[in-house]
């Protein structure tokens, strides 16, 4: 938990996607993930977080879904949504939520 809060207590902003490995929309939104981090580069860190491996930080949040992201900067929690976004939906998050 302790390294948890320090990738989320970062300068620059952190987006976690809470998933599961049973679920479908879950791996959908891993490609996109991916091409998000391929556009934006060291702007941001992607966290992939395993809700039945990480039951105790799933639920700090109140993950009650899959997937669900949110978005962390400084420790601060930015955004947050369950359900699968498109890239450039993704990445209008981020720079609109981040500072």
């Amino acid at each position: 938990m302790s390294n948890f809060d320090t990738i989320i207590n970062s300068d620059k902003p952190v987006l976690i996607d809470f998933f599961a490995t049973w679920c479908g929309p879950c791996k959908m939104l891993g490609p996109i993930l991916k091409e998000v981090k391929d556009s934006m580069g060291e702007r941001i860190s992607i966290i992939k977080i395993d809700v039945d491996k990480n039951q105790q930080i799933a639920s700090k949040f109140q993950v009650r879904g899959v997937p669900t992201m949110i978005l962390f900067q400084n420790g601060k929690q930015l955004w947050r949504q369950s359900g699968v976004l498109s890239k450039e939906e993704v990445i209008k998050v981020i720079i609109e939520n981040s500072n």
